[in-house]
């Protein structure tokens, strides 16, 4: 009796098509949700693939309109990407629609590898806004839209390439693709199974693999692109997960005696109420260090103290807390 939302892929056209047709033939008008699904369905109307009858779609900004009963809404989101239409209906931070008791979800998709636990969250969090939720397999919500084995015979045998290249899924799935091509009569020097950043050059004596080209992820940070190293990212891993300590001593550069701190400075390591008393054995591990390390009468090197320091103070500290936070020691000789 309620509101029907239904999600699925917004390349799926045929699978929206089918939705939209059946809601019309039930009395329900269909709004569509989710700004790549309007792109998708924009372009298939235009190209002549999404022809529907009469009044079966809606704009989504008048679904406070209608009756319950009288609604369909088709929206992204069926791999619980967090900015996806449905995530935020499921947060209950979508402009038009507010799931409520009564609404049925159906996921007519399944999970891609990786995206379990998103979609895990977004069905909990509809369910605790009071919809059902129809994602279970048993229930066969969704029919894969790949082509199945016969289907990509059928292509293979109607089209004969001279030169094959799959593409699309996991590398075992590329190699069985192209063993099918092989079993179909395409030549094995012309089957080519590729990873990212192969290159396929084709002649006028056919095609060869070439030097492969250095690809690999693309950092974006503020205005720089692609100019984030792997140790930036490591070093901000680290104090993301554990914290870090900012050490500070300032030592007599002809006695090589203490004469400031050391000062602590920690975030994100423990809560404040729980570091006096710990920072105070890390002051008492960080001078006995520099003790036993300035022994005779000749200067010992700031960079040597700095490894000291980092050194103790990071057994010391995983000693007791069983945490390694970044240490960052500065050692100022005066």
């Amino acid at each position: 009796p309620g509101r029907v939302i239904i999600t699925t892929f917004a390349s799926n056209i045929s699978r929206v098509k089918q939705i939209v047709e059946i809601a019309h033939a039930w009395g329900r008008k269909t709004a569509i949700i989710g700004r790549s699904m309007e792109n998708y369905s924009r372009t298939a109307r235009e190209l002549g693939h999404f022809d529907l009858p009469d009044g079966a779609l809606m704009h989504p900004g008048d679904i406070g309109k209608l009756p319950d009963h009288e609604l369909c809404i088709i929206t992204t989101g069926s791999q619980g990407e967090p900015t996806s239409a449905l995530s935020r209906m499921a947060l209950g931070d979508h402009r038009h629609v507010a799931v409520k008791d009564g609404d049925t979800v159906v996921m007519s998709a399944t999970p891609i590898p990786g995206n379990e636990e998103l979609v895990s969250r977004t069905v909990d969090n509809l369910f605790k806004l009071g919809a059902e939720v129809i994602y279970e397999p048993a229930r066969r919500p969704h029919v894969s839209g790949h082509a199945s084995q016969e289907e990509l015979k059928l292509l293979l045998g109607i089209l004969r390439p001279k030169h094959f290249v799959p593409i699309h899924g996991e590398y075992r799935m590329l190699v069985r693709h192209a063993r099918m091509a092989m079993d179909l009569g395409v030549a094995p020097e012309n089957t080519f199974v590729m990873t990212n950043g192969d290159v396929l050059e084709f002649g006028g004596k056919g095609a060869a693999l070439k030097e492969r080209v250095q690809v690999g992820q693309v950092y974006v940070d503020g205005l720089g692109v692609g100019d984030v190293s792997q140790a930036v990212m490591r070093d901000r891993w680290s104090i993301g997960s554990d914290g870090f300590f900012l050490v500070v001593v300032t030592i007599d550069r002809q006695t090589g005696q203490v004469i400031a701190g050391p000062d602590i400075v920690t975030k994100g390591f423990v809560p404040e109420h729980d570091a006096s008393g710990l920072i105070d054995e890390a002051k008492a591990r960080i001078l006995s260090a520099l003790g036993e390390t300035q022994t005779g009468d000749h200067l010992v090197e700031a960079a040597t103290l700095r490894d000291e320091i980092h050194g103790s103070l990071s057994a010391f500290l995983y000693e007791r807390t069983k945490r390694r936070p970044m240490v960052l020691p500065v050692v100022m000789q005066v």
